[in-house]
């Protein structure tokens, strides 16, 4: 499988990849716009609300429950991408939104990654308006592998066995300090502020592998240890996800409902602090 990360030449020794622009903000500003103000030239916009995303889902299944497997392959074909397509995804925030759709991909063996340093890192030209009309095709739906997701049982399982319990959040939201738009503030009991910039650099892009790996394993990942990545909702939990691949350490679960999905549940504990 291709790797996590690749870098603008990469692209454009690909013209046949398929350019995601997944931009999203939580902020609430408008990834479309934001898309049709500047673009790679042929990307397409990918809807994380609606494409990467089910709707009317329960609250502890969280904000950005997982689509039924029919739904994300209807999503994929009409944005033209078939299982054996060659995906590059990207946004403006090193990954943060682009690796939801890449991990989506590569749970189901899809040829998925990031262009590292995302937008910023581009240096060709810029397209603005809608982009273009992708020629509709077929993916083939499957099941969502259970070995790659974990649930909130699963999550606090990990956690108690002493486990790495990553939460990709900032540092004032793991501590409790702020609750954002979650129901109530805090982490897991027994998670670990993984905060997911703190993979990239000042350019936004992927630290060296000895920086990562010194990271991840200051954080209580090792190689016979269980991993679990949250978040809010199962979206920049996906930033260490293709971290910890890209240097080595396995393939942590993602717990897609993450701390939206959690604090929706009063039979959960809130924990805050560090």
């Amino acid at each position: 499988m291709i790797t996590p990360f690749v870098d603008t030449q990469f692209v454009d020794a690909h013209p046949e990849a398929v350019l995601a622009d997944v931009r999203w903000y939580l902020d609430g500003r408008d990834g479309r716009a934001a898309f049709e103000a500047g673009h790679l030239p042929g990307a397409l916009w990918v809807d994380l609300d609606r494409q990467l995303a089910a709707t009317g889902r329960p609250p502890i299944e969280g904000r950005h429950p997982f689509p039924e497997p029919a739904a994300f392959a209807a999503a994929m074909g009409l944005l033209g991408i078939t299982n054996g397509s060659l995906v590059i995804a990207y946004d403006d925030t090193g990954g943060l939104t682009a690796g939801r759709l890449v991990v989506m991909l590569r749970m189901l063996g899809c040829d998925a990654t990031v262009l590292a340093g995302g937008l910023g890192a581009w240096n060709g030209p810029i397209e603005t308006g809608p982009g273009r009309v992708p020629t509709p095709t077929r993916f083939d739906a499957q099941e969502w592998p259970n070995d790659r997701l974990a649930n909130a049982d699963d999550a606090a399982q990990v956690a108690a066995a002493g486990g790495a319990v990553l939460d990709a959040r900032s540092h004032e939201r793991f501590r409790g300090e702020v609750a954002q738009i979650d129901k109530r503030a805090g982490h897991i009991p027994g998670a670990r502020c993984a905060y997911w910039a703190d993979v990239l650099d000042a350019e936004a892009m992927p630290r060296s592998a000895d920086e990562l790996r010194d990271h991840f394993r200051q954080l209580g990942v090792d190689d016979g240890n269980e991993a679990v990545a949250y978040c809010g909702s199962g979206v920049s939990a996906c930033v260490n996800i293709l971290a910890m691949e890209h240097v080595g350490l396995g393939t942590p679960r993602l717990y897609v409902a993450s701390w939206s999905g959690w604090s929706a549940d009063p039979n959960r504990e809130a924990a805050t602090g560090d």
